[in-house]
């Protein structure tokens, strides 16, 4: 009967040291707060606290995954937010009764920036689907706006 509960019991206190070794450590603490930081969305709070982490402890892979990650993130977030002033610009330019060749000229020039930015945008396993999908679909907005432009 003892050996029966002697290898849970180890089992239990291991599981306890862990626990308290990563609330305890200060890299392992801030990397799961940059983990939680990621999963809320806010991104620059998460690669911020898991850079803090990971340069406590080099060895934190936590801290370096969330780290990168969030990275990725903020990088589909900055595109997003370029592509909505981008559209925002675009649709004052079309609203226009006449469009000259040199807003022409500025559209097309910022549908090309954009269409190259999402090119170098490298999604991974980890990111975050909505995220993914909104740059996707702003990317198919200007490759569809610069056809446009490139017929007239």
């Amino acid at each position: 009967m003892k050996s029966r509960l002697f290898i849970p019991i180890i089992a239990l206190f291991l599981l306890f040291v862990m626990g308290a070794y990563f609330i305890v450590n200060p890299s392992y603490e801030k990397s799961l707060r940059a983990k939680y930081y990621y999963e809320t969305g806010e991104y620059k709070e998460a690669y911020t606290l898991a850079k803090e982490a990971f340069s406590l402890d080099l060895y934190n892979r936590m801290a370096a995954t969330v780290m990168t990650q969030s990275q990725t993130s903020l990088k589909y977030v900055s595109y997003i937010d370029d592509a909505k002033k981008y559209m925002k610009i675009i649709d004052e330019i079309a609203r226009k009764e006449s469009i000259s060749d040199a807003d022409k000229a500025k559209m097309k020039m910022m549908c090309e920036i954009m269409i190259s930015a999402y090119i170098k945008l490298a999604p991974s396993v980890v990111t975050d689907d909505e995220l993914v999908e909104q740059a996707a679909e702003y990317y198919n907005k200007f490759e569809k706006l610069l056809e446009k432009i490139n017929r007239s």
